[in-house]
C-alpha cells in the first residue's frame, strides 16, 4: 500500500479537510493507494500557487525550459521499475504496458524539449505604411490538465509538457483510479528542478470530481483546459468550460475500426489486429473496436485472428509477465459480458474467449456481429471485438463511419493507391495504412472528430494549442490618421 501526497507551490500537501480516499487493486481488492481527498478550495490553492509562478516561469528562456524537460525525460525512466508496480497495483496493467507508457512519456518529455525553440511567429504585410506586423505566440497561462487511468503515464505527461514547454504553468489532476501512478509523475518534474508552483497536483475523491473540477475551471487564471477521457464526460467538462469561456482540449471515446480490404496481406492484418485489438486489455482510447474484413477473405481472417487471439498470456501481472493483464474493475466486465450476450442473441458467432467472473478476461472475438448488436456501436473498452462483414469497398467504408466516434482508424489493402483513398474517406482524425490503429508519435498531431473530441495534442498542433496567437505592430514613421 501506498499513501501519497498532493503537490501544492513546491510543497507536499494533504486536503485541508484530512479526508483521504482509497484506490484498490482490481485483482484481489487490496488497498493500492491512499490519497488526498482534495476540496474546491484546495484545487484552487494548487490553481493560483501555478498562477503566481506563471509570473516567472513565463518569462524565461527557452534553454532553461528545455534543460528541465529533459532531465525530466531522464528522471521518468529511471522509474521504470516503480512506474510498473504502481500501474500493476492500482489498474492491473502488464509489465508490457508500463514500459511502453514510460518510453513514450519520456519521448513526449524529450519532444517537448526540442519544441522548446520552435513556437515561432510571422512578420505579416499590413496595409499602414511603416507598420510592422508581426503575430507572435506567447504562453497562455494556468493550464489544467486532466488525465485518465487507463495509459496512465503517458497521457499524464501528455496533460501537461508541452504547456511546460510553451512557458505556462499547470495543474495536473490525478485520476481517482491511479492516483500514485500520476503521482510518481510529479515526482519525477520535482526531481528535474521545476521551480515551485509551475506544477501542481492535486488528487480527489470521485463523488467530488465535478466541484474540484468547477472551481479549478472556474478560476479566473486558468486559460486552457485539456481532458481526455470518456465522451460522456468530456462533454460535461466542455459544458464547464463554455460556461467560463476557457478553451478546452478534448481527447475522448473512440470506436476505431480496422477495415481489412479483399487484397490485404492477411499475416500483416492479423498482426495488427491482434496489438490494436488486445494491448492493455482493449482498454487504449485506440483500440481496434470494430473488425471490419471483405467477405472475400473473412474466413482465412478469422481463422488466423482466432489462432492467435487464443494464444495471448492473460494473468496476474504482479506475478509474471502477460499480455492480457486485469481490467480496471467488474463494471468493465460486467459491461462485456453484456455486450457478449446481446450479440449472441442476435445471431453473432462466438469464435474465441467468451463470458468472464474476474476482471481477468480473455481475449473474445464475435463474428457476423450487425448493426441490430450493442457491441457493433457502444466501445467495449475490454478484450471483447466484433468482427462486421462486408462486401466491397463501398460498404467496408460506410461500416467504418457508422458510429459516433472518429479518432482512429487502420485500413490494410495490397493496392496502396486504393487503401489510402479509403483511408481518406474514413471520418476519424487518425487513420494508418497498413498499420495498426494504436499507434503514437510525440511530435504527430493527436486528437479527434466527431464525438472523439476537439483539438489536437502533439507536436506543433499541440503549441498552438497551449499558446495566444497575438497580433502587435511597430509603426516605424510617422502614420497618418483621416482627423
Amino acid at each position: 500500500m501506498t499513501t501519497i501526497s498532493m503537490l501544492i507551490n513546491g510543497e507536499p500537501q494533504q486536503a485541508s479537510s484530512g479526508a483521504t480516499f482509497e484506490r484498490r487493486n482490481p485483482l484481489d481488492g487490496s488497498v493500492a493507494t491512499i490519497a488526498p481527498a482534495a476540496t474546491p478550495a484546495d484545487a484552487v490553492a494548487g490553481v493560483e500557487a501555478a498562477a503566481h509562478a506563471f509570473k516567472s516561469w513565463g518569462q524565461t528562456g527557452p534553454g532553461e525550459r528545455r534543460a528541465l524537460l529533459l532531465k525530466a525525460a531522464h528522471a521518468l525512466e529511471s522509474k521504470a521499475q516503480a512506474f510498473a508496480e504502481a500501474m500493476a497495483a492500482e489498474i492491473g496493467a502488464s509489465g508490457l504496458w508500463a514500459g511502453f507508457n514510460v518510453h513514450l512519456a519520456a519521448s513526449m518529455l524529450q519532444e517537448a524539449a526540442a519544441m522548446t525553440t520552435q513556437i515561432s511567429g510571422e512578420v505579416i504585410p499590413s496595409d499602414v505604411p511603416g507598420s510592422l506586423a508581426m503575430g507572435l505566440r506567447q504562453p497562455a497561462g494556468v493550464v489544467l490538465g486532466i488525465a485518465p487511468w487507463n495509459a496512465p503515464i503517458i497521457l499524464g505527461v501528455r496533460a501537461i509538457a508541452t504547456p511546460l514547454a510553451c512557458g505556462n504553468t499547470v495543474v495536473l489532476k490525478g485520476s481517482e483510479l491511479c492516483p500514485a501512478t500520476h503521482g510518481l509523475i510529479i515526482e519525477v518534474l520535482q526531481e528535474a528542478g521545476f521551480p515551485k508552483g509551475v506544477v501542481n497536483f492535486v488528487t480527489n475523491a470521485p463523488a467530488d470530481a465535478g466541484a474540484v473540477v468547477e472551481a479549478m475551471i472556474a478560476h479566473p487564471a486558468v486559460r486552457r483546459v485539456n481532458f481526455t477521457g470518456s465522451t460522456h464526460v468530456g462533454k460535461i467538462i466542455a459544458g464547464t468550460c463554455a460556461k467560463y469561456l476557457k478553451p478546452a482540449v478534448l481527447e475522448l471515446g473512440g470506436k476505431a475500426p480496422l477495415v481489412v480490404l479483399d487484397d490485404a496481406d492477411i499475416d500483416a492484418a492479423v498482426n495488427a489486429a491482434v496489438f490494436g485489438a488486445f494491448a492493455n486489455s482493449g482498454q487504449i482510447c485506440m483500440s481496434t473496436e470494430r473488425i471490419v474484413v471483405d467477405n472475400k477473405i473473412a474466413d482465412d481472417f478469422v481463422a488466423r485472428l482466432a489462432a492467435r487471439a487464443q494464444g495471448l498470456p492473460l494473468g496476474d501481472p504482479r506475478k509474471g509477465p502477460v499480455v492480457l493483464g486485469s481490467v480496471v474493475d467488474m463494471a468493465t466486465v460486467h459491461r462485456c459480458n453484456a455486450l457478449i450476450d446481446d450479440a449472441l442473441a442476435k445471431g453473432a458467432r462466438l469464435v474465441c474467449g467468451g463470458r468472464a467472473d474476474s476482471t481477468l478476461m480473455p481475449a473474445t472475438l464475435l463474428d457476423h456481429v450487425t448493426p441490430a448488436m450493442r457491441i457493433y456501436g457502444e466501445e467495449t473498452f475490454g478484450p471483447v471485438k466484433g468482427i462486421v462483414r462486408v462486401n466491397g469497398v463501398e460498404e467496408a467504408v460506410a461500416c467504418a463511419n457508422d458510429n459516433e466516434f472518429g479518432l482512429s482508424a487502420a485500413v490494410f489493402g495490397g493496392d496502396i493507391a486504393r487503401a489510402m483513398q479509403v483511408a481518406q474517406r474514413i471520418e476519424s482524425g487518425i487513420c494508418h495504412v497498413n498499420g495498426p490503429t494504436v499507434h503514437d508519435e510525440a511530435q504527430m498531431p493527436f486528437g479527434g472528430v466527431k464525438g472523439s473530441g476537439i483539438g489536437r495534442f502533439g507536436g506543433k498542433a499541440g503549441m498552438a494549442e497551449f499558446t495566444d496567437l497575438r497580433w502587435i505592430t511597430v509603426q516605424t514613421t510617422p502614420r497618418h490618421y483621416p482627423f
